[in-house]
């Protein structure tokens, strides 16, 4: 008999924190699960790790280093589940997650998204929870109206607080492999998900992701990863203001880390598509600054981070 989940899990380098992943994993309160971990080409000892588990719940499968796109793709074609389930190796979850995900699923069927709240985890000291444009703040779950909209401050989509329905992908299509390194793969079969299908949200915070760990895709340098374009919503955006300015947020991201690493072609290609209307007034400064005090406002605003002081350029 299928399992109810397939929780997917790409392996690249997390010999620190593989261990505690699947120990949250495994401490569901819902056991109706199949574990697919993709060693993408790890050269550390975390798919070791993973082996000693023997655990019949947990498939490993190793492959040549293809990046996380096309390893997630691999678990969703080996996935026997209705409910493929995200989870990257260094982020948690909490034991309830998989249960409160199952009761969105009955309660909403239709929905292509199926998520809930999560915390960021930057260390002991400093963690924080994510606040969403229109969603009460405590004690709520149903259809979210707008979500684009509602995902302009944090992310209702987190990769490791989802589940998508294996029915849905199949009508979607899977994760872009042309996308790499972390580098927006994820964001655009959100987006192609939320534009054809309902989405499902629970607030209580059931993950923990994980912002201080080492090795994190999102710190590899920009020049050696392959952003999304995103170019082929163009239609939708014309028509939907809301996801319109959702994409303009993503626009101005990598529009700065490009110009941070000095591909002015590219900057332009993403900046040239940006509403100036959708953008701050920091974010038009900081798109007229010179590289080098751009340099020097990053190097201050990684610094303030760590120092538990966080703002964004984004409000």
């Amino acid at each position: 008999m299928n399992p109810f989940f397939s929780v997917i899990i790409p392996l690249f380098n997390k010999e620190n924190e593989i261990k505690s992943t699947l120990e949250s994993v495994l401490s569901q309160t819902f056991q109706d699960f199949e574990v697919i971990v993709i060693d993408d080409g790890s050269t550390d000892n975390g798919k070791k790790i993973v082996e000693d588990f023997n655990n019949s719940k947990i498939k490993l499968i190793s492959t040549r280093n293809n990046g996380v796109s096309k390893a997630r793709n691999i678990g969703i074609e080996e996935a026997k589940g209705a409910l493929i389930a995200f989870l990257d190796a260094d982020d948690f979850w909490f034991e309830n997650h998989l249960q409160l995900l199952s009761e969105l699923f009955i309660k909403y069927p239709n929905a292509g998204i199926l998520a809930t709240n999560y915390e960021i985890f930057y260390n002991k000291n400093k963690t924080i929870k994510p606040y969403f444009i229109d969603i009460p703040k405590e004690n709520w779950s149903g259809v979210v109206t707008d979500f684009f909209k509602s995902s302009m401050v944090n992310r209702i989509a987190w990769t490791s607080a989802i589940a998508i329905p294996k029915k849905a992908l199949a009508k979607v299509g899977n994760f872009d492999e042309n996308i790499t390194l972390g580098a927006g793969e994820d964001t655009d079969l959100w987006i192609r998900m939320a534009l054809e299908f309902e989405v499902a949200f629970n607030n209580q915070i059931t993950v923990r992701y994980n912002l201080g760990a080492e090795n994190r895709i999102s710190l590899t340098k920009t020049l050696t990863r392959s952003f999304a374009k995103l170019d082929q919503f163009g239609a939708q955006e014309t028509e939907n203001p809301s996801l319109k300015k959702y994409l303009d947020l993503y626009r101005t991201q990598y529009a700065l880390k490009h110009k941070l690493a000095g591909d002015v072609k590219t900057f332009n290609f993403y900046k040239n598509q940006i509403n100036s209307e959708n953008i701050t007034w920091k974010i038009k400064m900081l798109f007229m600054l010179p590289v080098f005090i751009l340099k020097i406002l990053f190097v201050i605003k990684k610094y303030s981070e760590h120092k538990n002081f966080l703002f964004s350029i984004y409000d």
